[in-house]
């Protein structure tokens, strides 16, 4: 069966006066067959230590955390079999799934942020 990913959204948060921060999804749709990897790349422009998130929105649903970095092992392991690997040299954050599934259409948003996200209203951020 055919899949459809969706990486969707670039989101910036400007810091302060001087320090801004952007987000480059350069994948625009992704299309797979159920079975196959996926890998959906993030990029991000910013100086500091940033708070990575990756989300997916199915249709008529609210968003999905699937998975976030703050500091330590650059290999993040979140739900439903995503990570993603953060590598700062790069300066990116691509999600990754080794077995896609019907149910992994979405769309996906990329987030990078100066400070902890809190984020309120029906956000499901069981891990």
């Amino acid at each position: 069966m055919l899949l459809v990913l969706i990486s969707f959204l670039g989101i910036h948060f400007f810091l302060g006066e001087i320090q801004a921060q952007s987000v480059t999804q350069p994948d625009a749709h992704v299309t797979v067959f159920e079975g196959d990897s996926v890998e959906l790349r993030c990029n991000y422009s910013y100086s500091g230590a940033p708070y990575l998130f990756w989300y997916m929105q199915n249709h008529d649903q609210g968003l999905q955390l699937l998975l976030r970095y703050f500091s330590g092992d650059p290999v993040v392991h979140g739900v439903n079999g995503f990570e993603a690997e953060f590598q700062k040299s790069k300066s990116s954050f691509h999600l990754k799934k080794t077995s896609v599934h019907l149910s992994d259409s979405a769309v996906y948003f990329c987030i990078v942020s100066a400070q902890c996200l809190r984020l309120q209203g029906e956000l499901n951020t069981n891990l």
